[in-house]
């Protein structure tokens, strides 16, 4: 497929624009910054002309785009001032959603976050694993807006039932280097507690793009995207008798089994992390 990625130049990015070129897609990046290359497009999101005017086509580089990854945003709570936060990141999806709409593209997945189950859980989730069945809980401007685009999502396929959207509700991004820092955690349960001990290795990240771009249906859907373990030595049921006692224990756990559930992306996607920091450290 010919696939626009917004901000394949960020941290995730890199990892989903190597793994489709890698799957054979033609990729354009389309980001505000980055190092020149030929598959790098240099757009404002918050400026609608020009992203509808990309996906439409670029000189003699594309002339049509199949589907769109929208990860281009501001990454996190607390780098910006709520207000622009809510600006770049509200105003830059509902450009990329309604841009691909107009071009008639009918295929979007894009980065939500884990952020609306809850974080940083100073209110403790109603059951454990979490999963993607209760009611978002945003805690922070960023994850008011990450609800907000799901909203937004949910309505534009029910106006337009061939499209499909897939929201990753992606957990913290590590790369292969950020692992030598996890040993360290074992010593204060809580300080990783706000994401339930979770992470995503960018590498199972891009897979996770790759499989919603293969396996989502028209509709919505959001996947919890979390790795298969959780960043912390001792067991996933000793943590959450230590640090949620009142807290609901779905099922028997793995020893060191993700308390965020991605069941779901399992299930539906064919989604199953291949990368964790015990085998990336022997």
């Amino acid at each position: 497929m010919r696939i626009a990625v917004t901000g394949g130049s960020g941290k995730l990015g890199r990892h989903v624009v190597r793994r489709l070129e890698a799957d054979g897609h033609k990729v354009l990046n389309l980001d505000r910054a980055g190092e020149r290359s030929p598959n790098l497009a240099i757009v404002d999101l918050r400026n609608y002309g020009q992203v509808l005017d990309v996906l439409l086509g670029l000189d003699d580089r594309h002339s049509g785009i199949d589907a769109v990854v929208h990860l281009g945003a501001i990454p996190a709570p607390g780098l910006v001032p709520d207000a622009a936060t809510f600006e770049n990141n509200m105003l830059s999806t509902y450009n990329v959603f309604q841009a691909a709409r107009r071009a008639g593209i009918k295929k979007v997945v894009y980065a939500s976050s884990e952020t609306v189950l809850g974080l940083p859980f100073d209110a403790a989730p109603p059951y454990l694993p979490v999963d993607e069945g209760y009611p978002a809980r945003p805690e922070s401007t960023y994850s008011l807006v990450k609800h907000l685009e799901e909203t937004l999502a949910r309505e534009l396929v029910r106006w337009d039932p061939e499209l499909s959207i897939s929201a990753l509700r992606f957990s913290n991004v590590m790369d292969e280097a950020d692992y030598a820092a996890f040993p360290d955690y074992d010593a204060d349960p809580l300080a990783r507690k706000w994401n339930l001990w979770g992470y995503i290795d960018g590498r199972d990240g891009a897979q996770a793009v790759a499989c919603a771009l293969e396996h989502g249906r028209p509709g919505f859907e959001a996947y919890i995207i979390a790795n298969a373990d959780t960043v912390m030595s001792r067991s996933s049921t000793s943590l959450a008798a230590e640090v949620f006692p009142s807290v609901e224990v779905r099922r028997e756990l793995g020893e060191h089994e993700t308390l965020l559930g991605i069941d779901k992306a399992r299930r539906l996607l064919g989604y199953e992390p291949e990368h964790s920091w015990r085998t990336a450290r022997q």
